[in-house]
């Protein structure tokens, strides 16, 4: 039988699972833990991946990132074969360490990204031994879990250096939270109320996660990658299509905004120029927090989530910058297309 095709281009986001081939332990103490985390560190870095959010569990993981490059499978391939050599090394076995091949849906961003967020940062407290316990004590445990990027998010310990929050944390207006506590009250909601409608469309999600034209656009990717189709790609599943120069993001944002690109890195009050840089280093230039911090003299990947996600306020409030991001849009998804 031939294997199913894999949806992947540039700027995709995916959510990935892997499993212990027949649901054994893929991890049997905290150093293999460690050493998976290395390497998906190493891996995430040489495949230029913009990793969201994982966690890690006795028997399976889940991953939720973007690929700048559309490279899944390259970086999926070095990350699974590395672990899987060690792991039968250090443990003395042999064969198959996984379950058949990694899951992979594609994920349509803003609602179905953080709710597909709170789903895997919840895993920890969902097995079958945890629902017989209190909300409480689920709480307590998911903020005591160490492999999971779930401390991080919710301002509990320090965010692992590889991961970049900005893209979840960037949603969080659209839903009216403010902070890293209002990320931790959103994602814990969710042991008391049973998003029932969310969890059957995971179930069910064979290609992707999203909105009904969404999984149509996702189906009709797929076969025209298997050739049963010769209809154009729909746009509407695309981000974008991978990573601008830096210096040639910041010289078409300036030459937009009518400044100096050296403006985006200098200190002004009340001035939307260093926002409206994060913003579009962070969607156009492949640019990670930390970068984007370094690139525009921010201090903090903290600090760049900030920005976003006051440009992402500055837009859906005032109908001016709203007309101007549009243009960003417009003349930067205009030469990636050419």
């Amino acid at each position: 039988m031939a294997r199913k095709l894999r949806l992947s281009f540039p700027g995709a986001i995916h959510h990935v699972m892997f499993r212990g081939n027949e649901r054994h332990d893929i991890f049997r103490d905290d150093d293999d833990r460690q050493w998976f985390l290395d390497r998906l560190a190493d891996s995430v870095e040489s495949f230029t991946v913009r990793m969201y959010l994982v966690c890690l569990m006795s028997n399976h993981v889940h991953m939720l990132m973007e690929t700048p490059r559309g490279n899944l499978s390259a970086f999926m391939g070095r990350l699974l074969t590395g672990y899987s050599v060690h792991f039968n090394r250090r443990h003395r076995r042999s064969g198959h360490l996984t379950q058949g091949r990694y899951r992979a849906q594609l994920v349509e961003g803003d609602n179905y990204l953080m709710r597909l967020s709170r789903y895997i940062h919840l895993n920890p407290v969902c097995t079958a031994s945890w629902q017989k316990c209190s909300v409480q004590d689920r709480a307590a445990a998911l903020r005591q879990y160490d492999w999971s990027t779930y401390r991080g998010y919710a301002g509990l310990a320090e965010q692992w250096p590889f991961v970049d929050e900005g893209p979840i944390l960037a949603q969080m207006e659209n839903l009216g939270l403010k902070d890293r506590a209002g990320y931790a009250a959103f994602v814990e909601a969710g042991l008391a109320q049973n998003d029932s409608d969310f969890s059957t469309l995971y179930a069910h999600a064979a290609l992707s996660i999203g909105s009904p034209e969404f999984e149509t656009n996702a189906r009709t990717l797929h076969q025209r990658a298997a050739g049963k189709t010769k209809r154009r790609e729909d746009v509407a599943l695309r981000r974008h299509a991978g990573p601008l120069p830096v210096t040639f993001v910041l010289q078409k944002l300036a030459a937009l905004l009518g400044v100096d690109a050296a403006a985006f890195r200098e200190r002004r009050r009340n001035s939307p120029l260093r926002s409206a840089a994060a913003w579009a280093l962070h969607r156009y230039a492949g640019m990670n927090q930390r970068n984007i911090a370094d690139e525009l003299c921010l201090g903090s990947g903290s600090a760049v989530s900030q920005q976003i996600a006051l440009w992402n306020r500055q837009t859906n409030a005032n109908a001016a910058w709203k007309e101007i991001e549009d243009k960003i849009k417009g003349a930067l998804d205009e030469t990636i297309n050419c």
